[in-house]
């Protein structure tokens, strides 16, 4: 079990270098380098962030099977999924689309306004990624967004918070669960006390109000006609800005000091499908046995939900914090906890 944790740790740091290292690159160097010099960059990043990634998502899962053992079949699920969508987000789709770019389409709205920006046929983002996809490339990629964006929300209604967040998410999700024992990669795990968890809650709503701001921006151009290049490239700026320090910088500080689901705290898709899931009657029942009162579930719980208390009254736990990962069900020892939603409990009654 350490050799696995050690080697999870490793491709862990490894990752997070690399990201360091090649999205520094992209985002700062390509810019101001020729042609030539801006498409190499282009390729490396590209390899990191589709093949890189998915071998770290089949082998991570691999990994962390092996440390979980048997009692982890909510978890297998967790890595099947992260490896189909892997396998067609980063494999398959770039090469039918011809857009290798293609994981920008994959996390619907609010995370990102890339596909109203791709509408946009005057905004920087267009003109700078036409010559690269073509006019094929960007219709492929918008008809993918909307089908992701149809697969997730339908998903989330029906399944919960745990369709998106821990068997799809290409962000955060992915690395949360495939790498989950071995966070934090410094130090002993511990959970976000209450000063952190406030500043979780200040993020949540300003990322949530940002990307609405950007949604009627982008979509007020779309429609009027008004488009305003020093305005929109401001914009396009900030969001790029936001993206690189607030979720991507941010969420790997997050998986060194603490947690891999830092960012799942504050995530603005996150947080909508997190009123969607109660909608969707997500809950974590608390009744199919006796609860021994071991607290096994409440450390398991990556997104520190109190899940014990609960249990001992038999009572259902509702949280649109969950992201539905089954940590609590897998290593409850004696089976008290079932993950369900109104239609999967229709289901289950069904049978």
């Amino acid at each position: 079990m350490k050799g696995e944790i050690k080697a999870l740790k490793i491709l862990l740091a490894l990752y997070i270098f690399l990201c360091l290292l090649i999205a520094g690159l992209n985002y700062g160097l390509a810019p101001h380098v020729s042609e030539a010099g801006s498409r190499i960059i282009r390729s490396i990043w590209n390899i990191y962030e589709n093949y890189f990634k998915t071998f770290l998502i089949v082998t991570g899962s691999w990994l962390t099977l092996r440390i979980s053992g048997k009692r982890s079949r909510m978890q297998k699920r967790n890595f099947a999924g992260f490896i189909i969508a892997a396998l067609l987000v980063h494999i398959i789709g770039p090469f039918l689309t011809g857009n290798p770019d293609l994981y920008f389409f994959a996390m619907p709205f609010p995370w990102s306004s890339t596909a109203l920006q791709t509408l946009v046929d005057r905004s920087s983002f267009y003109t700078h990624h036409l010559p690269l996809w073509g006019l094929g490339g960007i219709s492929a990629s918008l008809t993918v967004y909307l089908i992701i964006t149809i697969i997730v929300f339908t998903g989330t209604v029906l399944l919960g918070r745990r369709w998106q967040c821990s068997t799809l998410c290409l962000f955060n999700g992915f690395i949360s669960e495939t790498f989950s024992p071995a966070f934090p990669l410094v130090g002993k795990k511990t959970a976000p006390g209450s000063k952190l968890r406030k500043l979780f809650v200040v993020l949540k709503w300003a990322l949530l109000v940002i990307a609405f701001i950007f949604f009627l921006f982008w979509f007020y151009i779309l429609i009027s006609g008004d488009y305003r290049e020093s305005a929109a490239d401001l914009f396009a700026d900030i969001e790029v800005y936001k993206y690189l320090s607030v979720e991507l910088l941010m969420a790997m500080f997050f998986w060194v000091a603490f947690t891999g689901r830092g960012y799942c705290y504050y995530c603005p898709l996150g947080t909508v499908l997190g009123w969607v899931s109660r909608l969707a009657g997500q809950r974590i029942r608390t009744d199919i046995s006796d609860c021994i009162k071991c607290g096994k579930c409440n450390v398991s719980c990556p997104m520190g939900i109190e899940i014990k208390m609960s249990a001992e009254e038999k009572k259902d736990v509702y949280s649109s914090l969950c992201v539905g990962c089954g940590h609590c069900v897998d290593i409850c020892p004696v089976g008290t906890l079932e993950y369900s939603t109104a239609f999967l409990g229709k289901i289950r009654r069904g049978k």
